[in-house]
């Protein structure tokens, strides 16, 4: 394995804090590893080890390992946060009175106060220029507020009730380069307003489909049009509060299953196969643990909203900081779906009027979304001790089916997580929704009405008769023989034939498309 050590090595910065403390958390993002005869590293699919020169170790102490954590490593606010449970407070006190003006003191100092509420024997920073809690170069941040008394400016994303980080991955930076929103804005501005009603009109129903396909469940009659109408009305839903998340859920579920309020009891994601065995695949939070994981939520939603971070990147650490939590018993996917939308809308990079249908893009590649869900409740799976509740034996506990209990400590694992993965993934699906499903549902539209119009100069027919007629031949190419006689017998087969020209005159030819711009979906 590239991080078993060797001789004369051993780790240090926030692999150190966890093997020095036997600290029940997931291995950081970067493996950090000095005493090596010469500077390395090995990249992995979802971390790297870094090796290091024999004069870059600090020394091998707690505080030392913080210090290296803090200069060369993504912050892990889980890692730092159960680190400093263990940590003499003594050690870091004289770490900060030895290099009172060092940018990595302060740091662990604020960190300290920041993460435990506790105060550290330390008069406060005297005038020293300001350095940043996180660095923005490995790391998203925000402006945010300045610490005067560690004379640090507070650039995370989160509060200590909540805070995921996103790394600055080379992947992130390419995404942050993609100018998508200026290709939605040049996309809707170039389009007749009557064509992008109608097509925005249909992606409210694709992405309602898509959603509740997801979920297994077919959207549709009442169920779909409640749907369709909170999502009509995305921008005015407050994320925060409890009584509003409440009502979106009941619009989602099957009124039999509308929740109250935040559940108060202990539930999980799985599923049954053969034999009624249970499988367990996501241990969702302690029921104790909801208020204040979602009074952190909350508090991240509020300092996200309007802070100068990409809009993408904002929707993705809130929609799946809410998932991650499950405050509902049922309904949080789709909520979580539909607090993207919120977001996007809210920052202004959803045109007025217009719906991104991210569902879509992920019914795509199901199997994406999966491996981004499936990254963090993989990675916190061995550090929940739990059981079946009475001894093993599945209890239909107020009929909500098997029943789970966590006997450990978990909290840390929910409000601490890298978000950098679900970031990625959001990016691409919106990045993904944009070049397909928008433009392409714009461009079917505009075909349409025109194929329809030059239908309908030729033979004056009835406006649905003559879209029926135009549909059939978009998605096949001609009308067969039994549906010419049976949908349209009024009409002579010399008729049909030049108003099958005519729509395919209207049509996009494939030597018209690149690769990259794909004709239309026409099929429905």
């Amino acid at each position: 394995m590239p991080d078993n050590l060797r001789a004369g090595e051993r780790y240090t910065g926030q692999m150190g804090l966890v093997v020095r403390f036997s600290l029940p958390v997931p291995h950081p993002a970067v493996v950090s590893i000095v005493g090596s005869g010469q500077r390395r590293q090995v990249v992995e699919a979802h971390r790297s080890i870094d090796r290091y020169l024999p004069s870059y170790d600090y020394g091998d102490t707690a505080a030392m390992d913080l210090k290296f954590a803090l200069r060369y490593e993504p912050t892990d606010f889980a890692v730092l946060r159960l680190a400093f449970e263990h940590m003499a407070k003594a050690e870091l006190e004289d770490w900060v009175r030895r290099e009172p003006n060092g940018v990595y003191a302060r740091r662990g100092w604020f960190f300290y106060e920041w993460l435990t509420g506790d105060r550290l024997d330390l008069p406060d920073s005297g005038p020293v220029g300001y350095a940043p809690a996180l660095d923005p170069g490995k790391h998203v941040t925000i402006t945010g507020e300045p610490s005067r008394r560690h004379r640090v400016m507070n650039n995370l994303l989160g509060t200590p009730a909540l805070c995921p980080v996103i790394r600055r991955t080379p992947q992130i930076e390419e995404y942050l380069k993609s100018e998508i929103k200026a290709e939605v804005a040049g996309l809707v501005q170039g389009c007749d307003p009557h064509i992008l009603a109608k097509a925005v009109n249909y992606l409210y129903t694709k992405e309602t489909r898509e959603t509740f396909a997801l979920e297994g469940e077919v959207a549709s009659g009442s169920k779909a049009e409640r749907f369709i109408d909170a999502l009509r009305s995305v921008r005015d839903f407050d994320p925060t509060n409890e009584q509003d998340q409440t009502r979106v859920q009941n619009v989602i579920v099957d009124p039999r299953y509308a929740a109250s309020g935040w559940r108060d009891f202990q539930n999980f994601v799985g599923e049954t196969t053969s034999g009624h065995r249970e499988i367990v695949h996501f241990i969702c939070p302690k029921p104790e643990d909801v208020p204040s994981l979602m009074d952190g939520f909350a508090a991240l939603v509020n300092r996200l909203k309007g802070a100068d971070i990409d809009p993408v990147l904002a929707a993705a650490v809130i929609s799946f900081a809410f998932v991650f939590i499950h405050p509902f018993d049922d309904g949080n996917g789709r909520i979580h779906r539909y607090l993207i939308h919120h977001m996007l809308d809210e920052a202004g990079f959803t045109p007025p009027g217009v719906l991104f249908p991210v569902s879509a893009a992920i019914v795509r590649n199901q199997a994406a979304y999966d491996a981004a869900l499936e990254r963090f409740s993989r990675a916190i799976a061995s550090h929940i001790d739990w059981n079946w509740q009475d001894g093993g034996v599945a209890l239909e506990a107020a009929g909500m089916g098997p029943a789970i209990v966590v006997k450990n400590r978990t909290d840390y694992l929910y409000r601490y997580f890298d978000a950098t993965p679900q970031a990625e993934y959001l990016y691409a699906c919106v990045i993904d929704t944009v070049r397909r499903d928008l433009r392409d549902e714009v461009l079917f539209v505009e075909v349409f009405d025109r194929a329809t119009k030059a239908v309908m100069d030729r033979i004056d027919m009835p406006n649905r008769k003559a879209a029926q007629l135009v549909k059939l031949v978009m998605q096949n190419g001609r009308i067969g023989a039994d549906k010419r006689a049976r949908l349209f017998p009024e009409l002579t087969i010399a008729e049909i034939d030049e108003l099958e020209a005519i729509v395919r005159e209207a049509s996009p030819a494939k030597d018209d498309v690149s690769p990259e711009d794909p004709l239309p979906p026409f099929p429905r």
